[in-house]
């Protein structure tokens, strides 16, 4: 079995023994940074380590070999792996941190592009023009949509750290529902369709009903992030209200702009908290 695949497995297997990685490492005599490397897919380790693991887990060897997953398992894993959603805080917090730096970044990102998003597609169609050239519009979706995934992933990875399981699924769900939508959008430029104006109402609805429930999933966080996540989740909720209307939609859009940033600022929040947690676990030992 290959990564991230193998590592996957390792930590199915550690979690149903209801194993720490310090306690496995006690187990098997091999370094925590090791465990948690192969863990998270970074490494192919020795076949004497990935031994040694099993062993301390109680595991056949040669039952693992057999296990070959199809492509299509392959394919949930790898997307479940990119996109944060099997990660826990037991992973290390530098990788945390990275993840959500990322995040933050990315958010940055698609803020700035959908200004020039929402311009394009506010003259598109009240006034049926383009204000950019196709080649700039695509570039301008496409960026938006890269960004809008990689800063959705930031929010998985805190639902799973405070095990806001709505969270994870309203951005998983966001994601997924976003990519068709982009496609088809720009696949329309080259038709003359009224079909745009059914996916503008389509993308209306669906953002703002996900929206909403993504609002309601941040305003939970308020007990372990504090009130920024109740800020944001209201702005969110009351921004999704006004895209169910379709007709106020671009009012919805212009108040996403503060909610964009507050959710920003809640990922800053998120890592000082695994910072401040680091420090204090160094100051204990």
């Amino acid at each position: 079995m290959k990564q991230p695949e193998l590592g996957r497995k390792i930590f199915d297997l550690r979690t149903e023994k209801g194993l720490t990685q310090e306690e496995l490492v006690e187990k098997c005599n091999i370094s925590v940074r090791t465990i948690q490397r192969i863990e998270n897919g970074e490494v192919s380790p020795r076949s004497y380590t990935i031994k040694s693991i099993l062993v301390a887990l109680d595991y056949d060897l040669n039952k693992l070999t057999n296990e070959e997953p199809s492509s299509i398992d392959s394919l949930v894993s790898w997307f479940k792996h990119f996109m944060l959603i099997d990660i826990d805080a037991e992973k290390p917090s530098d990788f945390l941190v990275k993840q959500l730096n990322i995040a933050w970044m990315f958010g940055l990102l698609y803020f700035s592009t959908g200004i020039f998003e929402s311009a394009s597609e506010y003259f598109l169609f009240t006034e049926d023009k383009l204000i950019f050239s196709k080649g700039v519009f695509i570039a301008i979706k496409v960026v938006a949509l890269i960004s809008f995934v990689f800063f959705q992933r930031g929010f998985i990875l805190i639902g799973g750290l405070f095990r806001n399981y709505l969270l994870k699924i309203i951005s998983s769900i966001m994601i997924v529902a976003l990519i068709p939508l982009y496609v088809y959008d720009i696949i329309l430029l080259f038709n003359d369709s009224t079909d745009r104006v059914f996916i503008a109402a389509a993308t209306s609805l669906t953002f703002g009903f996900t929206g909403i429930i993504f609002g309601i999933s941040l305003i939970k966080l308020k007990g372990s992030v504090g009130e920024i996540s109740k800020y944001a989740g209201f702005s969110e909720i009351i921004g999704g209200c006004f895209l169910l209307t379709i007709v106020l939609a671009f009012v919805g859009l212009i108040l996403y702009i503060p909610a964009e940033l507050l959710e920003i600022i809640l990922i800053f929040k998120v890592i000082e908290i695994i910072k401040n947690k680091q420090t204090e676990h160094i100051t204990t030992y």
